[in-house]
């Protein structure tokens, strides 16, 4: 780690760590990216939730597709450890249990790339304050 000496150390590291973030803000905020969340909480961390959010960072990034893999806490479906929240361009999310790096490829190449409806997803269990 980086020892700050003088008040031009603090500086640079202050400049590059808000160049980092307006660099991860803009993908957040970007219409064209797919965005993944890794269920992470414990129950998802025990059941391989890791390799699964290694896997999809790595998978995603050799195919060339514009996505954004975080992790969140728990999604509230552990019984379907692990989870992940897939949500591509200008559609509703869609939640996926019991993802291993296998089910997270057909997820990628299937759901992602081609559009086909995977088995697995968990349905909605709640009503928004709208409907």
């Amino acid at each position: 780690m980086t020892k700050i000496k003088t008040l031009a150390d603090l500086e640079r590291i202050k400049n590059e760590l808000r160049s980092e973030l307006d660099l991860e803000s803009g993908l957040l905020n970007s219409e064209n990216a797919v965005k993944i969340k890794v269920g992470m909480g414990t129950s998802g961390i025990a059941s391989g939730a890791k390799d699964v959010m290694d896997f999809l960072i790595e998978a995603l990034e050799k195919r060339n597709i514009e996505a954004i893999v975080s992790q969140t806490g728990d999604m509230g479906y552990s019984y379907a450890e692990p989870t992940i929240e897939v949500q591509k361009p200008g559609k509703d999310p869609v939640v996926f249990g019991d993802v291993d790096i296998k089910k997270a490829d057909l997820i990628i190449e299937k759901y992602i790339k081609l559009g086909e409806e995977l088995q697995g997803v968990i349905p909605v269990n709640y009503q928004t304050i709208d409907n």
